[in-house]
């Protein structure tokens, strides 16, 4: 249980500050602005919430087995839970979007992606999910007809992640299945396209610098590929076990192991865990802003204004 607890703990504080850092970059420093930055913005605020109102909770349920808050609680708790996970979704999608634009039609990009649209982009982000989330789990509509629910909760002390069959089914779908399908499907366009301009810019350089221009081709496609690859894995390997298991258990009898059901649910939350080091720490800009606010350096007399290219 020691050990549990120093684990969940360590992820906690990643998630907490590794996402307070991105927060705290792009709110700071002007040059950071951009529509795109926003977009990561409210991902990160929306992961920061996560780790500091739902892992707390959510640890403590696993290792204690026990849900020690109250049953009010546990409606606002699952509440907030469903809402933020797919928020983070959400916004994983819309940031997708966003590059496909800035590949794809970069000429477009600054028309058509503007801080109107991302801000617009980010309302649906927040205020679908929340709509969704409360809707179902205050009205209980996600339990209903499930034989021995309330007994678990009344009797055992219990707060379990449970969908019957009809909302395992939306749940699976409409938060995990669509967008992680356009998510893939933009990211492989962007591929190609990315390919395609590699391949266009060694044809313009000609023969003279052909060799030059193929080195630096290779280069942008491995680097292309490791970026994509790692954002697709990371998402992947988080949310599709823990959604196959939701849309699964109510056809098994809800006979999934209270154990296995919960290590994938943290294996969700670790997705936020894992984006601020994704879209974080792969730029520059960040590792660059990060010394900044660890020295203290924010405080200075017109830091906003400093230069992180």
């Amino acid at each position: 249980r020691l050990g549990i607890y120093i684990f969940l703990t360590g992820c906690i504080i990643i998630t907490v500050f590794g996402n307070l850092g991105i927060i705290i970059s792009i709110s700071h420093f002007k040059e950071l602005h951009s529509p795109t930055n926003f977009l990561i913005l409210s991902m990160a605020a929306t992961d920061f919430f996560l780790g500091v109102l739902i892992m707390p909770c959510s640890m403590i349920r696993s290792v204690e087995r026990c849900w020690y808050f109250g049953k009010f609680f546990c409606k606002i708790h699952y509440s907030f839970d469903l809402m933020l996970s797919v928020i983070s979704i959400f916004h994983l999608c819309s940031i997708a979007i966003d590059r496909f634009y800035a590949v794809c039609d970069p000429l477009h990009y600054p028309i058509k992606i503007t801080t109107s649209v991302t801000k617009k982009m980010i309302f649906i982000c927040w205020s679908l999910p929340a709509m969704f989330a409360f809707g179902v789990v205050i009205t209980n509509s996600h339990v209903s007809g499930i034989v021995g629910y309330e007994a678990l909760v009344d009797c055992f002390n219990l707060c379990p992640i449970t969908f019957n069959k009809l909302w395992s089914v939306i749940m699976f779908f409409a938060c995990f299945f669509i967008p992680g399908s356009v998510m893939v499907g933009i990211y492989i366009q962007i591929f190609i396209v990315s390919q395609r301009h590699a391949n266009i810019l060694k044809q313009v350089m000609g023969n003279l610098k052909d060799k030059m221009t193929t080195q630096i081709s290779k280069q942008k496609d491995r680097k292309a590929a490791k970026t994509l690859g790692i954002v697709m894995g990371v998402f992947i390997s988080c949310w599709m076990p823990v959604f196959i298991t939701i849309l699964a258990d109510p056809f098994l009898n809800f006979s999934t192991p209270e154990l296995l059901f919960d290590a994938l649910n943290w294996l969700g939350y670790i997705n936020s865990t894992c984006n601020p080091l994704i879209y974080g720490f792969f730029y520059p800009w960040f590792r660059k802003s990060l010394r900044y606010i660890i020295f203290g350096k924010i405080f200075e007399p017109d830091s906003s204004l400093v230069n992180l290219s």
